[in-house]
């Protein structure tokens, strides 16, 4: 599978996607998320966050970096935005091998930290409402993982 599209019609649409992916995610889990302003990332996330059984409420990490929920597993939310051409090593590695998923927002910015498996996602405007999102695998269980959420949402469309 080199990669699968799915375009969404609602906001709500976007969240329910991200929450059936969210139960097909383990530990070690790494999605990174791209698109313009405004795509929806942090929406998509809060989908994951859902689907996790995560009560708190989720919001951008912009200033923070990264903020931690837990749920069923725990989830490390990061939006790198802010560290566009630094070099210095902010222990990455210790989330993206942690008993946890690990979402990146704007992860091109940190391309050469990110590990080598991993799911992308770009996120792109199809409408006020609508969105494309592609799923991009990177390594065996993610196209594996592809495959399972491609035959949830053909089983519910």
């Amino acid at each position: 599978m080199e990669k699968l599209t799915i375009e969404t019609n609602s906001p709500e649409e976007t969240l329910t996607l991200a929450e059936r992916l969210a139960g097909l995610l383990a530990p070690g889990d790494v999605l990174t998320l791209e698109g313009d302003l405004g795509a929806g990332k942090t929406s998509f996330t809060k989908g994951l966050a859902k689907g996790l059984g995560i009560k708190r409420v989720v919001n951008s990490p912009t200033f923070t970096i990264i903020k931690e929920y837990k749920g069923r597993l725990p989830l490390y939310h990061m939006d790198v935005y802010r560290l566009e051409g630094s070099d210095e090593d902010l222990g990455f590695e210790e989330y993206f091998h942690g008993e946890g998923v690990t979402v990146v927002e704007w992860a091109s910015l940190i391309e050469e930290q990110l590990p080598e498996n991993r799911l992308a996602i770009e996120i792109h405007h199809r409408g006020e409402q609508q969105r494309q999102l592609t799923f991009i695998p990177y390594g065996d269980r993610y196209i594996t993982l592809c495959k399972e959420l491609q035959k949830n949402e053909s089983t519910d469309n």
